[in-house]
């Protein structure tokens, strides 16, 4: 009897490492052509990376929204966001970073231009679509576009403007940043540097587009003075600290400071 059950326990051990061998030797699965929306990290965070790289490079954010909807992630800018954020904390690539911040921000207040239109609408988009035109109509002069400033290639950013923050609901004082090209338009993406006695630190711009593109903070702790730099900029801002602010009830609490950088025009 014991016989039996050795031969039959032998049988079973022998017939299990033949089917994993099987199995991951010789006829093992392969998956090819995943769809985005199955990846499980860290692929899926690889992909969005990959994205967001491309769109840095070409600027091509039609292309990079039909990327991102292979995911059928509602909420892909607090995604981006929160990917960047990560690669910062764990000290991943401050370029990776970089390109996820710049992506979310434009994702985040660039509307699609694809859009639902109801039938009337479209009919009438058709109706005028195919309106003659007069038999003579004078033609109306073509206005020329007044020039506006454009970035500066190379230029570095300069501070435009420097001020105190009085803000009693503020959970902390902040390092308030706010970049402008040569065109007032913020830009998002770029990393700025926070270093003090014992310590440094950075973050970028456009993480949190609800307060604009090109705003980013820092959060400041009370008696620490602080030097505050763009990253390839040649002028850092020195002694930025936390001051004080007069409260209601007569006493004070510690404000922010809000640093706005500007690029120089043509």
């Amino acid at each position: 009897m014991r016989r039996t059950w050795a031969v039959l326990a032998g049988a079973l051990a022998l017939g299990l490492v033949g089917g994993l061998y099987y199995a991951w030797v010789v006829n093992p699965v392969e998956y090819v052509d995943s769809a985005p929306n199955t990846l499980r990290e860290p692929y899926r965070g690889n992909y969005l990376i990959l994205i967001a790289e491309a769109y840095a490079q070409t600027g091509d954010l039609a292309r990079a929204r039909v990327r991102l909807s292979l995911l059928d992630d509602p909420q892909i800018h607090d995604t981006l966001a929160a990917l960047a954020q990560r690669e910062l904390a764990r000290g991943g690539s401050e370029q990776e970073a970089q390109a996820l911040a710049g992506l979310a921000a434009r994702i985040q207040l660039t509307p699609s231009p694809v859009t639902q239109q109801s039938p009337a609408t479209r009919a009438s988009t058709v109706t005028a679509s195919v309106t003659a035109r007069p038999a003579s109509m004078t033609p109306t002069p073509t206005p020329r576009r007044t020039p506006t400033p454009t970035t500066t290639p190379g230029a570095p950013f300069e501070l435009s403007s420097r001020q105190a923050v009085c803000d009693p609901e503020a959970p902390a004082p902040l390092i308030e940043v706010n970049v402008l090209d040569a065109a007032s338009e913020p830009v998002p993406g770029l990393e700025v540097l926070v270093v003090w006695d014992n310590g440094q630190d950075h973050f970028f711009t456009g993480l949190k587009p609800e307060l604009g593109l090109g705003y980013g903070d820092f959060a400041m702790t009370p008696g620490v003075t602080y030097t505050v730099q763009l990253k390839d900029s040649a002028n850092p801002v020195t002694g930025v600290s936390s001051e004080a602010c007069p409260a209601d009830s007569g006493t004070s609490y510690p404000g922010s400071v809000e640093l706005t950088f500007t690029q120089p025009a043509h």
